[in-house]
């Protein structure tokens, strides 16, 4: 293993056990959780990287501040949401939700993301990955807080690590939308991942400890900046972040550093506020702008040209 991919595999180690320590100062303020019945994901691909050692809980659904969210994910998939032929731009980008590796928020990092992508013409896939387990019981589920609860005796024992489980799932989803590109109108050397929160985690982990995966961009989205190894051939990386953002605002820009001693392309976006999880953006927050901005990026780097 050479160094860098150590460090890079040691720094998003730490990312995650910050994000079950961190998201516990939170744990006052979650809105209620209401169990809700899985969702039809009729176009949902299943990626086949085996289940989740010691899982033994059904995945389930809920709603939370009016969003759906997905827990004890066992099976990945890759659900496409493809863009009018007439209007497709030939690129395409890999979606992975966030919620610390114990739950993803499917709807506000998920399913609204892709659709608009989808709008401007870019094919957009979204990454249901493997997740460590939550308490079967509902009731223990929702009387806690999911993204701090101890793993379930079902799963002790059992040494699980949801970057690998993470990359192994990004790894397939790279690998199906290549092997699909002509039948879905993509540019096999513009195919992107972007990531929000545990899910930049997943995408840092698909650039740096891959070298199959190549994405032709990234887009971490309110994710860890810490300092990274970062390979010659690093891709153009657009990183956002909300200066409230109480998990990642009060560390120092080493990511955006490493990309920059680098010599690689990057674009930060720092913005006054929007906190953290708030996806495409919420009224009244300066970070609701951050997708306009991503997409003036895209072009500017070539990305959107048939």
């Amino acid at each position: 293993m050479s160094r860098c991919i150590r460090r890079s595999l040691v720094a998003l180690t730490l990312l995650t056990t910050m994000l079950w320590a961190s998201f516990s100062v939170q744990a006052q303020e979650e809105a209620p959780k209401t169990p809700i019945p899985a969702p039809a994901e009729p176009n949902a691909i299943p990626l086949n990287t085996g289940g989740v050692p010691g899982q033994t809980a059904e995945e389930s659904w809920y709603e939370q501040w009016g969003d759906p969210f997905v827990r004890n994910v066992s099976r990945a998939t890759l659900t496409p949401f493809l863009p009018d032929p007439a209007q497709a731009t030939g690129a395409a980008v890999i979606v992975a939700p966030g919620g610390a590796f114990r739950v993803l928020s499917m709807g506000n990092e998920g399913w609204e993301v892709a659709e608009a992508l989808q709008e401007q013409g870019i094919a957009a896939f979204v990454l249901k990955y493997r997740l460590l387990p939550t308490a079967p019981d509902w009731e223990e589920f929702a009387k806690g807080n999911p993204l701090t609860a101890p793993t379930p005796a079902s799963a002790q024992g059992v040494q699980l690590s949801p970057i690998a489980m993470a990359l192994e799932d990004a790894t397939a989803a790279f690998r199906l939308v290549r092997s699909r590109a002509k039948e879905w109108n993509i540019d096999p050397n513009r195919v992107g991942m972007m990531g929000f929160s545990a899910g930049a985690g997943a995408t840092m982990a698909a650039t740096l400890q891959s070298k199959e995966n190549k994405p032709a961009f990234i887009a971490p989205i309110y994710g860890s900046l810490r300092a990274v190894d970062v390979p010659p051939d690093a891709p153009p990386m657009f990183v956002v972040l909300a200066a409230d953002d109480p998990l990642f605002a009060n560390d120092d820009y080493g990511l955006i550093t490493s990309w920059k001693k680098a010599g690689r392309p990057v674009e930060f976006h720092l913005y006054q506020n929007g906190g953290h999880g708030f996806g495409l953006g919420n009224p009244g927050k300066t970070s609701t702008g951050w997708f306009t901005q991503f997409m003036l990026w895209l072009d500017v780097n070539g990305m959107l040209g048939k």
